[in-house]
């Protein structure tokens, strides 16, 4: 191949040297002044004919060795593109223009319940047919461009409603394509984020669903003009595998609808719905574990000595304190609503029950130090038998017991043997016992409450079994309800 090219172009010098040579032999001949200046334009012309079909030849071979050369015409002028008026939307006048969308999403950053956004990576890929693009092709093969070239033609101007963010990535270019077939049909693609809106609802929180949705709508174009469809259904939305910090995704799914707009009309509306499931482990360790662990350290003073004041005391106010820090730090991460959380349920439950075992040992004391006042009145013991009485109770289980100790009076002993039997039974009525059940009269109200009070170690007694119980209740109702 290279000898061939050598001898075309010794070939294409020989002639030229020989025109060259022939136009010299003529200019040497004695001619006229006429005839010396016709030769001299004969000379012009035939130098600069052959140069440019030299250089041509040159450019031609050029341009079989890049690919890139192989059109004749600019992809502007290929595309007719200032033959036409891209300001209008194709088929102007007529039909509404058909623009299927698909969408692969690619990742989806955050989701925040502070905030109530989500933020959002996808392509966004638009179908529709424009005539006035369509080029004739031999091989009908498509041709590809970037964002230079999208500028200068009609795009649908389709927007996310209720977004708060959104920019299109530019490292290193836009990242914008456009594909152009033969027949007019175009692929527009462009990779977005967004960072969206989404209403959710914390009745639940944290064992919430929250349901969001990306929308789209032209800007423009009401349905009149434009009408927006998924192109293979659900089939559209293609995800990547995505992997949120407190959420997972349930459910993708495309849906659409018309909005109505009182100053413009109905718009076509292209829905991008999923269904967020929030993960419970990271309130379990940082809430609920924490809170229960209060409420059952609050149970421990039950079985502390009522007569140990400060410990019981200290430990009712730590728990209290706990729990109501452990309040502060959930409602600051939270958004500021006007409706009763799960978790507030919760909380201001396991505070209450925290609270009530501080105000048990309140009604405790104060029903001991009441009995004591009693019987200090009566005079009935000295104080120091009712010392020893005590040190007595407090050796068996380290709790002061007052059925342990009998404060009342001795009754009057019986007469002994000593007296007549005869005598005694004749002085004395003939008592029978009287055969059958027993009666047993029902106490009152004020006569139970006195009994408490005289029997205030009781009311340990009962809390022992009583707030575990309830608080057992409690949770089976709550996650039950919840979960």
């Amino acid at each position: 191949m290279q000898n061939r090219g050598r001898t075309k172009r010794e070939r294409e010098n020989h002639k030229l040297f020989s025109l060259i040579k022939t136009c010299n032999y003529i200019h040497d001949k004695p001619t006229n002044h006429s005839t010396s200046c016709l030769s001299v334009m004969f000379i012009c012309v035939c130098v600069c004919v052959c140069v440019f079909c030299f250089c041509r030849r040159i450019d031609y071979k050029l341009k079989r060795q890049d690919s890139t050369k192989t059109l004749l015409i600019k992809s502007e002028q290929l595309l007719r593109i200032e033959d036409h008026d891209f300001a209008m939307r194709p088929g102007f006048g007529g039909k509404h223009t058909h623009t299927h969308t698909h969408t692969h999403t690619h990742c989806v950053h955050l989701c925040s319940h502070t905030d109530e956004d989500f933020t959002m990576t996808l392509y966004l890929r638009h179908y529709w047919k424009d005539e006035r693009l369509s080029f004739p092709s031999r091989n009908n093969q498509s041709r590809t461009f970037d964002s230079r070239l999208v500028k200068k033609i009609w795009v649908p101007d389709v927007f996310f409603v209720h977004s708060k963010r959104s920019f299109i990535h530019d490292t290193t270019m836009e990242n914008i394509m456009l594909r152009v077939y033969p027949d007019g049909n175009i692929l527009y693609s462009v990779r977005v984020t967004v960072t969206a809106l989404c209403s959710m609802d914390f009745s639940s929180f944290p064992l919430d669903t929250q349901n969001c949705s990306l929308e789209l709508e032209s800007y423009a174009y009401n349905e009149n003009d434009l009408m927006l469809y998924w192109k293979n259904g659900n089939d559209s939305l293609r995800t990547d595998e995505i992997v949120l910090s407190q959420f997972f995704i349930k459910h993708f799914h495309a849906s659409n609808g018309l909005a109505f707009y009182s100053s413009t009309g109905w718009y076509n509306r292209l829905f991008i719905n999923f269904i967020l499931r929030r993960h419970i482990f990271f309130f379990m360790l940082q809430t609920y574990f924490p809170t229960m662990l209060m409420v059952v350290l609050s149970w421990v003073s039950f079985w502390i000595d009522r007569r140990a004041v400060p410990a019981r005391v200290s430990l009712g106010i730590t728990t209290v304190l706990t729990m109501s820090t452990i309040i502060t730090g959930v409602s600051s991460s939270m958004p500021q609503v006007s409706y009763v959380k799960a978790v507030d349920i919760y909380l201001w439950t396991s505070f209450l029950f925290v609270f009530l075992s501080v105000i048990e040992y309140a009604a405790v004391n104060y029903c001991t130090t009441l009995e004591e006042m009693r019987k200090m009145k009566r005079g009935k013991v000295s104080t120091d038998d009712t010392w020893g009485l005590f040190l007595q109770a407090m050796a068996f289980d380290g709790c002061f017991h007052d059925d342990e100790i009998e404060l009342t009076t001795f009754p009057r002993m019986a007469p002994t043997l000593t007296t007549d039997p005869l005598t005694s039974s004749a002085q004395s009525p003939d008592i029978r016992p009287i055969e059958g059940t027993r009666l047993h009269r029902q106490r009152s109200l004020r006569e139970n409450v006195d009994l408490l009070v005289s029997n205030s170690y009781m009311i340990d007694s009962y809390s022992r079994l009583a707030f575990p119980m309830s608080y057992l209740l409690f949770n089976i109702i709550y996650w039950s309800l919840y979960s």
